[in-house]
């Protein structure tokens, strides 16, 4: 699976379908980040209500969104079947990697990542805009769901898979939680941070380092891997990374945030 695209590469694209997910836990300026600086002729695409259903303790933080929803966002936002779809952040991905992660999971084909974000674009000396732009609308690509795995609830209790938490460390650990119902993990859980999966500027680290990495981490070629973060974001990011060289790992959208607000979940500390 082709998973990034290099900013040099995507200034040579002809009209590419480009979509700006601007987010961060704890930052909800993302529209006004768009409008000080994007891509020229990328599309805002909020995260909250585009790209996740109606939060709930039952369901966690960022549900998936109804499958009807996604349709009309991917005909608002004009996708075709034969588009080049090419999502952004100013993130290192962990945040486009989402939209990524749902349109490859919906059926699109061909969909990439700008390796690095808006910052790799910059650091080409590429050109940005300011203001909005208009969606295209029209688009007639059909979403059907299950082009990528994912796993519930029950399904992780079961065990059976490997199972990677995309969290910082110390979240993780149960240092800290800032915005989940319990610190710590799903027990026999892997930490594996995301942002890990880059290097200092922002650009995924090169396939052997990631072949290494996930090694380390128990990724074999039989595996088979879950991945959970707190609410099914950046767990994508690891899951692009995952795809990157050859491994499918299954995404478990209600993650952390759908887990700890069950009480009859068991939870563990600490660093295993």
């Amino acid at each position: 699976m082709t998973v990034t695209i290099s900013a040099p590469e995507l200034a040579r694209l002809n009209r590419p379908l480009l979509l700006d997910v601007r987010w961060k836990l704890g930052d909800d300026r993302g529209h006004e980040h768009y409008l000080d600086a994007h891509i020229p002729g990328a599309v805002y695409v909020d995260l909250e209500t585009e790209l996740a259903a109606p939060a709930s303790p039952e369901a966690g933080r960022h549900p998936l969104p109804d499958i009807a929803d996604l349709q009309k966002s991917v005909r608002a936002w004009g996708i075709h079947p034969e588009s080049t779809v090419v999502v952004y952040d100013d993130n290192a991905g962990q945040s486009a990697a989402r939209l990524w992660w749902l349109l490859r999971w919906a059926g699109i084909a061909d969909v990439r990542l700008l390796d690095g974000g808006l910052g790799a674009w910059r650091a080409a000396g590429l050109p940005v805009a300011g203001g909005a732009e208009a969606a295209a609308g029209g688009g007639t690509a059909v979403v059907t769901p299950g082009g990528l795995p994912t796993v519930t609830a029950d399904d992780v209790a079961a065990g059976g898979a490997l199972l990677l938490d995309a969290r910082a460390g110390e979240r993780y650990r149960g240092e800290v939680e800032p915005v989940d119902p319990r610190a710590g993990h799903i027990p026999g859980a892997v930490s594996a941070p995301t942002a890990d999966n880059v290097g200092p500027d922002g650009l995924f680290l090169p396939a052997d380092r990631l072949r290494e990495r996930f090694a380390g981490l128990g990724v074999r070629d039989d595996a088979d891997v879950t991945v959970y973060c707190g609410s099914g974001v950046t767990a994508a990011h690891q899951i692009a990374a995952l795809a990157s060289i050859g491994v499918t790992a299954a995404l478990y959208p209600g993650s952390w945030s759908q887990w700890s607000a069950d009480p009859a979940r068991p939870g563990a500390v600490g660093a295993s």
